[in-house]
């Protein structure tokens, strides 16, 4: 059985407990909920963009998030 590749991107930068390291932008991860896990324990800076976590192989995007306050406290 093959392994799929999960790609955790964003524009900006990522940082969060279960990265790998600061600063990154994209990650590949082989497990489908660890790469969940890792996105949506991440936030981005600047604060608010949109972290996604897509299937290498397809291209489709299984989850996404993005920050429902801004650092500011108003809507995005």
């Amino acid at each position: 059985m093959e392994r799929s590749n999960y790609r955790i991107e964003c524009s900006d930068i990522m940082v969060g407990p279960l990265l790998p390291g600061a600063g990154t932008k994209d990650l590949l991860v082989h497990d489908r909920a660890l790469a969940i896990a890792m996105a949506a324990k991440s936030v981005t800076i600047p604060y608010g963009r949109e972290i996604r976590v897509v299937l290498e192989s397809t291209g489709e995007v299984l989850f996404r998030k993005t920050a429902a306050f801004t650092s500011a406290g108003s809507f995005d």
